[in-house]
């Protein structure tokens, strides 16, 4: 009769390990998937394969930024898109609360509690550029890491076009 006793040991330390991992993938870090060409080269370069199609890459994300929202120009961030909270979105922040973002047309200026953010192939991304500075609010976490494919391993670079954006 020891069957049932094993039975819930066993779903008591599921329903913990669950618990603890949601934790940390709502409080600290978690893992993303990229997908798209919009952030090339940085994510999902093309590759040389027999089909020739994109690989996606799988990051890490950390969340402690969200504290504060402790941003910096060039840092890639994980967002909630503004149409659809279902969607999520990774791009570059360009422009933080305050500056002043120039635009294939027009010079925008980030308004408080907002950032601008572009993909790095502005070819095929939306972005900042198609629905505007994005709420801080939406952002769920920053890139520091790649950790998938294996031969791409390692952090994610700060890159910030200098001159594109003036601080106000």
């Amino acid at each position: 009769m020891g069957t049932p006793s094993v039975l819930w040991n066993v779903a008591k330390k599921c329903f913990t390990v669950g618990l603890v991992s949601l934790t940390v993938s709502d409080r600290f870090a978690s893992i993303v998937s990229v997908r798209g060409g919009s952030m090339s080269p940085t994510f999902n370069p093309k590759t040389n394969t027999l089909f020739g199609s994109l690989s996606d890459d799988y990051v890490l994300v950390e969340k402690f930024c969200l504290q504060k929202y402790k941003f910096s120009h060039g840092d890639v961030v994980v967002f909630s898109s503004p149409y659809d909270h279902k969607e999520k979105h990774v791009k570059r922040i360009i422009g933080l609360p305050g500056d002043w973002v120039g635009t294939h047309y027009d010079v925008v200026k980030v308004p408080e509690g907002h950032c601008w953010v572009e993909g790095d192939n502005s070819a095929s991304s939306m972005d900042s550029r198609s629905f505007g500075p994005v709420p801080l609010g939406l952002v769920n976490g920053r890139v520091v890491h790649i950790l998938w494919p294996p031969h791409r391993v390692g952090s994610v670079e700060r890159k910030a076009p200098q001159q594109r954006v003036s601080s106000s």
